[in-house]
């Protein structure tokens, strides 16, 4: 699914060079980290591949909230920047929200800003938050129906859970599901889970979902991660495959999928600025 929206990216981006217009996503980088840093080579490369240039603005571990709001406003006010991403997590003594609230949000390819996150609330157009419309996604590329059918999403936070849920919930024959929402907080939270026709983990907590948390033959998304150095660990425990009708895999599940939102959050928004339709 996300080598189709990437092929679809670079068409699309081929036209806009074909108009005189060169897609740009720019990125921030605050300090050193190395996983941070080899994220931003990654997506450098991936924009070079589908045409986009990517300037680049690496900030110090020791700058300020000022510094990192004079490197996002020189970017906001550039119109030969389209897109715009800072890398997280930003260092301790940093205001990642703060930051985040002061871009242009119709450059902001996270879909995160708080402007975007309403006009989904609202069923605005914007760019949407890349790992819940992966998702979406991801369950249309497959042929997963999802209209009527009963999800729930068990976790609730503000990149994945709460979005996703509004995504899915909203009129369109790729959503329009009966969406649950629960979260570590619920001590019965299986009760949930198990009668999900489609079940998506967002919790954050490596192997919470086992197979006893799963209805058979139900869908199982792993949308949760965290990290153990570069180890990969997700919410979903890989014996769930054993139950599950479908289900994601441990790598190379919505990673990919993010990464290609992303991109085509980026190259709509140089179609929307290239025709003056930018809000």
């Amino acid at each position: 699914m996300a080598e189709a929206i990437l092929a679809d990216v670079a068409g699309r981006v081929s036209a806009l060079r074909d108009r005189g217009v060169t897609p740009a996503l720019a990125t921030i980088l605050v300090g050193d980290d190395d996983a941070s840093a080899g994220y931003i080579r990654i997506k450098q490369r991936q924009a070079a591949e589908l045409g986009f240039t990517s300037p680049h603005e690496h900030l110090p571990a020791t700058a300020t909230q000022a510094d990192l709001h004079a490197a996002i406003a020189a970017f906001s006010a550039d119109p030969a920047v389209h897109g715009l991403l800072v890398q997280h997590p930003v260092p301790g003594h940093l205001d990642y929200d703060r930051a985040l609230q002061s871009m242009d949000p119709d450059k902001d390819v996270d879909g995160m800003h708080p402007l975007n996150m309403g006009r989904l609330a609202l069923g605005i157009p914007g760019p949407l938050p890349c790992t819940p419309a992966g998702i979406e996604a991801l369950l249309a590329h497959y042929g997963v129906p999802v209209a009527g059918k009963e999800v729930v999403i068990l976790g609730r936070g503000a990149t994945l859970g709460r979005p996703l849920a509004m995504l899915l919930a909203q009129k369109r024959p790729t959503a329009n599901a009966a969406v649950t929402v629960v979260h570590t907080g619920v001590p019965d939270w299986p009760r949930y889970t198990l009668r999900a026709d489609i079940l998506i983990a967002a919790a954050g907590v490596p192997g919470i979902i086992t197979p006893e948390h799963v209805r058979p033959g139900s869908v199982v998304i792993g949308g949760g991660v965290r990290y153990a150095g570069r180890r990969l660990l997700p919410d979903v425990d890989e014996s769930c495959e054993r139950v599950a009708g479908a289900i994601t895999p441990r790598v190379g599940g919505v990673g990919p999928t993010t990464v290609a939102m992303l991109f085509r959050n980026a190259v709509t928004a140089a179609e929307r600025a290239s025709d003056g339709s930018a809000r």
